[in-house]
């Protein structure tokens, strides 16, 4: 995930690169501890169905969530590292950023991850390289993870010992229900590594099931990073392909349709129209890009065309963008 709220991220406008303290990686390593550990909570929270507190035999339940996570952001991250690298970009390793739990909040444990770029990126075949190489192997990442986790689905008492009353029809009536939106590649995943007959858990229970809950937080953070706009990662792809004026087009269409998902989201949350479409958070979302990433993309010092090779694989990140994206990411309802 790049780095949303420092501008110098991918920037061509960074100053050269001061010396680096040897000690730095420190704190590189106490992030990835520490997020290691709010995820691990989270996974709990998410696995169990419980808030705490925790016994040691319930936190291992939360490990598989906070290994495939850190697996995932870590495969995207050190896909713009090795690119980096690659370019002669000095680039910083990874910062893992931690979300601690908060009571009566759901959250996945972690803000995703950031590399800090220290030297200018000279053209724009160095900024699509490193611009499409974290969500094409965070995709690839996803891919893992979500074929292990259709593949290894547990039987349906898995959710009865979570959910005894799972099957029962006042189920959840009376409570908040949290469904996840399905995404096209999520709904290609299930079909294929799934046998007929098989109890396969509803999009409103996956995040009771650690593997299929990451790789769907895994999409979520592809669709956003890929989200053409500015200096995300689709942002540097789109520019870096088709130069700075199309970019701002694309980007400012991109922009209208987050913010009619966002008010669509609003309107049928307060009127209960029952659309089923919209998200608020992509309102949200949408200001956050405008005043903190900016619509346009930062000129490169040297621009050329691309060849062939990097243009398909630009087309081919911008489909992961299309299998990734939910416009209702998360819906949460009240269960009458």
């Amino acid at each position: 995930m790049p780095d949303y709220f420092s501008k110098p991220t991918y920037s061509n406008f960074v100053k050269p690169a001061k010396k680096v303290s040897k000690y730095l990686f420190l704190v590189n390593i106490l992030l990835v501890v520490v997020t290691f550990i709010t995820t691990l909570i989270a996974g709990t929270e998410w696995t169990t169905g419980t808030v705490g507190p925790y016994t040691i035999e319930m936190l291992w339940m939360g490990l598989p969530y906070s290994l495939s996570i850190l697996f995932i952001l870590g495969c995207h991250e050190f896909g713009h590292y090795f690119a980096s690298r690659y370019h002669g970009v000095e680039a910083s390793l990874p910062y893992f950023i931690p979300f601690p739990p908060v009571l009566g909040f759901f959250h996945f444990g972690t803000m995703g991850a950031v590399i800090r770029t220290r030297t200018p990126i000279p053209n724009n075949k160095a900024m699509f390289d490193i611009g499409v190489a974290g969500p094409i192997a965070g995709f690839v990442a996803c891919i893992i993870v979500l074929i292990y986790g259709f593949s290894n689905l547990p039987d349906v008492n898995y959710i009865l010992n979570i959910h005894p009353d799972y099957f029962s029809a006042d189920y959840g009536k009376g409570g908040l229900g949290l469904e996840f939106g399905d995404t096209l590649f999520f709904m290609f995943m299930r079909e294929v590594f799934t046998d007929p007959g098989q109890f396969i858990p509803p999009m409103s229970e996956i995040y009771h099931y650690p593997y299929l809950c990451v790789g769907w937080f895994g999409l979520f953070v592809t669709a956003m990073n890929m989200v053409p706009v500015g200096q995300l990662d689709g942002g540097h792809v789109v520019y870096s392909m088709l130069g700075s004026k199309k970019h701002e087009m694309v980007a400012s269409i991109s922009m209208v349709v987050l913010i009619l998902l966002g008010v669509m989201g609003i309107v049928d949350t307060y009127l209960e129209l029952g659309i089923g479409i919209g998200w608020t958070g992509w309102l949200f979302w949408s200001v956050v890009l405008f005043f903190v990433i900016k619509i346009k993309h930062p000129p490169v010092i040297h621009f050329e065309k691309l060849g062939t090779g990097r243009m398909l694989i630009g087309y081919f990140s911008l489909l992961i963008l299309l299998l990734s994206f939910s416009p209702s990411p998360f819906i949460i309802s009240f269960l009458g």
